[in-house]
């Protein structure tokens, strides 16, 4: 089976189609179907046989798809028209943010090939309601329409741009999606920690760290021990400089109060020192024990003599009265005034049937 590998736009990501048995080179453009829509794509890889324990995909989840024809002339000349509408959807959109006053900024405008999507890119602090913006565009143009959001570094691949080393910025000319970057991998080059020289235009650390990584450290000693770092040393990490405030032994990072009271939670490996003994070894030091429950002495328990029962004897069973005899009386102390006759018992008044009338409340109030 064979497969060729196609670019949507430039410097981005590279899916993988079928030909379809169609004769395909490298630079050709095609059509193929998408997620988005009908686009037209060039063919970075060139057709080539799929090995056995390669399993490519057009898009991630998507099973590898045929694409759909060769372009042609007028297919071309529709992409450049697309282009042209790009421009002027910017500009209508750009001024339609201003009359609803909307905390955005418009980046790019993509269309679908065949105009079916239009996708408009912005940036912004938080979230945005245009709810009432997508309505206006939607009546103005007569398709469907998408806004996306996005970050800082995605910015600066769709903006493009000159880096300081005077090229142009990597993510806008070759790199097809993005990787982690890490202050570690500076240090490893032997660079400036300061982060105003190993950050890009977007405010990131710069992307050829991490390509240029492997070439020049294939023959540096590399530091395979992990440092950890003390409470109320000075540290640098990617966002600056600052102070450590807390460590955590059981995650392995520290929280970090930058010069710019902002507190960062960092794990130990991507921390640099400023003075190299404010650290130690993480392996040599001893990990942090949960402190055992101190539980209050109990008292000793005394150990008591058996008690001496008094050896068992036969003895006849219990005697009970008769049903109807009659039973012992209380002690007369306990039944003295039930037992007095009636005649010692002292008389009480006659109740009278008219009761004395209490006299009227008085109004406070009076």
């Amino acid at each position: 089976m064979q497969i060729i590998g196609v670019r949507l736009k430039k410097a981005g990501k590279i899916f993988f189609f079928d030909p379809d048995g169609e004769a395909i080179s490298k630079g050709d453009w095609v059509l193929v179907e998408t997620a988005r829509g009908l686009e037209c794509a060039q063919v970075i890889v060139g057709a080539r046989e799929l090995s056995a324990d390669e399993n490519p995909q057009s898009e991630p989840g998507v099973p590898l798809k045929k694409i759909y024809r060769k372009a042609t002339a007028e297919d071309l000349r529709q992409l450049e028209e697309n282009h042209e509408g790009e421009r002027r959807a910017f500009d209508i959109c750009a001024q339609k943010i201003l009359e609803h006053d909307l905390p955005m900024k418009l980046i790019n405008v993509e269309f679908t090939f065949d105009v079916n999507k239009m996708i408009f890119f912005f940036t912004a602090d938080g979230r945005v309601d245009f709810r009432d913006l997508v309505r206006d565009l939607a009546s103005i143009f007569r398709t469907r329409i998408e806004l996306r959001q996005v970050g800082v570094r995605d910015e600066a691949k769709l903006l493009g741009g000159m880096g300081g080393c005077g090229r142009p910025l990597c993510c806008a000319s070759f790199l097809g999606d993005f990787v982690p970057v890490s202050i570690r991998m500076a240090k490893d080059q032997n660079l400036s920690l300061n982060p105003t020289k190993i950050s890009g235009v977007c405010g990131r650390l710069m992307c050829c760290l991490k390509f240029e990584n492997d070439l020049y450290c294939e023959n540096c000693p590399r530091q395979t021990t992990t440092l950890r770092p003390k409470v109320g040393s000075r540290v640098i990490v990617a966002d600056g400089e600052g102070k450590v405030v807390a460590v955590s032994f059981s995650r392995r990072n520290a929280t970090i109060l930058l010069d710019t009271s902002k507190t960062v939670v960092i794990g130990w490996e991507e921390i640099l020192p400023v003075n190299a003994e404010d650290f130690e070894s993480a392996d040599d030091a001893p990990a942090e024990e949960p402190k055992p429950v101190e539980e209050s002495p109990r008292p000793e328990r005394r150990e008591r003599p058996p008690r001496e029962r008094p050896p068992r004897t036969e003895h006849s069973p219990r005697e009970r009265p008769p049903r109807n005899s009659e039973r012992p009386r209380k002690p007369e102390n306990f039944s003295r005034h039930y037992e007095r006759p009636r005649a010692e018992r002292a008389e009480r008044p006659p109740r009278s049937s008219e009761r004395p009338r209490r006299p009227p409340r008085r109004d406070p109030r009076k």
